[in-house]
């Protein structure tokens, strides 16, 4: 493991309670998340210092600053927002930037499965080409291609975060 276990513990309980959370209600809520940053925020600063709590804030803040827009995309909830930058609290820095990329790749693989199993994956795949052109085109307009089909991205943030735990950078 590339984190001690007072950092492991926590985010396998956080992000397994997030998961059933999201699974069942398809919500995450305020009350896991909001203490959960906090605690990792605390944590750092007490075992780390100032050190510690810098390393705690840039890892939350990439976290979450990296899902963020997809908040405003409509592409995903709040909630998997405020999860993310809680992980990313816990997994600090540059542990938080791989737990939300691998978290991205992770609700890629989901989207795929669920598309297919859908019979949307054309239209899925037709979607996130128009996405990635604005993006390569820098237009400041990306459209809000989506099929409607959703799924928890806890599921994604929980294989996501195990990851790493486990990726030495």
């Amino acid at each position: 493991m590339n984190v001690p276990l007072w950092v492991a513990a926590p985010v396998i309980v956080l992000v397994t309670v997030a998961a059933r959370a999201d699974v069942r209600t398809r919500t995450i809520p305020n009350r896991l998340t909001f203490p959960a940053l906090l605690l990792g925020l605390a944590v750092h600063g007490a075992l780390g210092g100032a050190d510690g709590l810098k390393s705690s804030l840039v890892g939350m803040a990439v976290a979450g600053g990296v899902l963020f827009p997809g908040w405003l995309f409509r592409w995903m909830g709040a909630g998997d927002v405020k999860l993310m930058a809680a992980v990313g609290a816990w997994l600090a820095w540059p542990q938080g930037l791989i737990g939300v990329l691998a978290s991205l790749v992770m609700g890629g693989v989901i989207s795929l499965i669920v598309a297919l199993r859908r019979g949307m994956l054309r239209q899925a795949l037709a979607g996130a080409a128009m996405i990635g052109a604005a993006v390569l085109a820098r237009s400041s307009v990306v459209p809000p291609v989506t099929t409607g089909v959703r799924f928890p991205f806890a599921l994604a943030v929980l294989a996501g975060s195990t990851f790493a735990l486990w990726f030495r950078p």
